[in-house]
């Protein structure tokens, strides 16, 4: 069986590792840029300054990614951290999540939130409709008006009311009254929630040393970069790409975004489904190089949610303090990282965004002064956030089938466009997963079945291979 790749990220690695795990030797990999990694690639700017395509962490639910993040990084030159995340609004730092930290709001929105919290507890649970109608439901009107829309919306750039709220599982906390009332008596701040609570970043090199160390213990001949695909066959199975080459195939297994899959594919008789339910959000990350040291109240976040418009960005995160190497000077220079939505609901003026984006961190003191600056990179992903439109599953559970009858397998953060799943451990795994089927005849796990790829740490070979 030949199998190509498309996309050079952790799915399409992903795929490629398991096949030359499995000595399977008959597969290429083609990836459009010059180097491995896709959104979890990492760049080194000319001041010398490291930057991620946003802030990701290395943590996971699956015992088989935890060895493999341990095989291409020694242990050693790991960095474990507490995560430590906050909230700015009403011009002070709440600890995150929010909902549980209500106390530290100034006491006419603090009762505001007890309010809804309580009007929601006494007209019982009301069947949500979409993402905001889950918000009013979950957390109150109060917690709606003043956190949780606004920042969902910074998010996601698409109204609330225009997204399903299925994939939520593990991704929000919800609000437990009584913690909430028992934090507020005890004047406890609540910090421990979430999957992620404990992370692991790369001492050097960003999150891109691990995928460029996992691209370099796969054969080199097998990995083709500047391989940018023009065109799908999928009558004839044959891929050509930007420079003339064909590439023939039995199975194809694509990471590139699903919208990109259909148009190359000429799949016209899907574009009406995708367009309805296939929507995505770009991201722009802004990174700044800074002079000195963090001031004391930003020493040991990790980072910090913005849901005011006083900024625009929604996530900031103090990237220096993952690793003292992201900076070219560890006594003289450290380091913010910002992040930015972008829709036709939401647009972006990028010529001026980084100028925006210094007066948001004056707005926010996280920086006292512009002259501290010393460093400005910018980074726009078109295909940043997965969106769950309303009408997101409907077109996949159409969409997938019909291209698997094709040997077309889309999987991945945006070849699957499951939002739930799209983290690196779920993308790499899923990648994984597709091979096992597809040589193996082994049933997936995470695509299908998103909310138990979520609820625990999963041996390996997976629990449900043994049935």
């Amino acid at each position: 069986m030949k199998i190509l790749i498309l996309g050079g990220g952790p799915a399409g690695l992903g795929a490629a590792w398991r096949l030359n795990q499995l000595g399977h030797h008959t597969w290429d990999l083609l990836e459009a840029s010059h180097h491995a990694g896709g959104l979890a690639s990492s760049f080194r700017d000319k001041n010398g300054f490291f930057w991620d395509i946003g802030g990701h962490v290395q943590f996971s639910h699956y015992e088989y990614f935890d060895s493999l993040m341990h095989d291409l990084i020694p242990p050693g030159d790991w960095l474990t951290h507490q995560r430590k995340s906050w909230v700015w609004m009403r011009n002070r730092f709440i600890p995150y999540p929010f909902q549980n930290n209500i106390r530290r709001l100034p006491r006419e929105d603090l009762a505001r939130c007890l309010h809804g919290l309580v009007e929601l507890y006494r007209s019982g649970p009301r069947p949500p409709q979409n993402f905001k109608d889950w918000i009013e439901a979950t957390f109150g009107t109060g917690i709606a008006d003043i956190f949780m829309l606004p920042y969902n919306f910074k998010v996601w750039a698409y109204p609330p009311e225009q997204l399903a709220y299925h994939w939520v599982g593990e991704r929000v906390a919800v609000t437990d009254l009584s913690r909430v009332l028992e934090n507020l008596i005890f004047e406890r701040d609540d910090l421990s929630w979430g999957p992620n609570n404990v992370f692991q970043f790369p001492r050097q090199g960003g999150t891109g040393a691990i995928w460029n160390s996992c691209a370099r213990r796969l054969p080199a001949d097998r990995l083709h970069f500047g391989a940018q695909v023009e065109e799908i066959d999928a009558g004839r199975r044959i891929v050509t790409t930007a420079d003339g080459c064909t590439w023939s195939y039995d199975r194809l297994i694509s990471t590139i975004p699903l919208t990109q899959l259909l148009r190359l594919s000429g799949r016209k008789d899907l574009a009406a489904a995708a367009r309805r339910g296939l929507r995505y959000s770009s991201s722009n990350i802004v990174g700044i190089g800074l002079k000195g040291q963090p001031p004391e109240h930003l020493k040991t976040k990790c980072w910090m949610y913005f849901p005011e418009s006083d900024c625009p960005y929604y996530r900031v995160t103090v990237f220096s303090n993952y690793s003292r190497y992201n900076v070219p000077d560890p006594q003289r220079t450290w380091s913010l990282m910002t992040e930015t939505s972008e829709s036709r609901y939401k647009p972006v003026k990028h010529d001026t965004l980084v100028q925006e984006t210094i007066r948001g961190l004056l707005n926010t003191k996280l920086i006292q002064e512009v002259s501290d600056v010393v460093s400005t990179w910018s980074y726009r992903a078109e295909h940043g956030y997965p969106t769950p439109g309303l009408y997101r599953d409907q077109a996949l559970a159409k969409i997938l089938p019909v291209l698997e009858l094709d040997d077309i397998y889309s999987r991945g953060r945006f070849g699957a466009w499951k939002y739930e799943v799209s983290n690196q451990d779920h993308s790499f795994m899923q990648g994984l997963e597709i091979v096992e089927r597809l040589l193996n005849g082994r049933p997936e796990i995470t695509l299908p079945d998103p909310s138990h790829a979520n609820s625990r740490k999963h041996p390996f070979p997976f629990e449900r291979w043994r049935i």
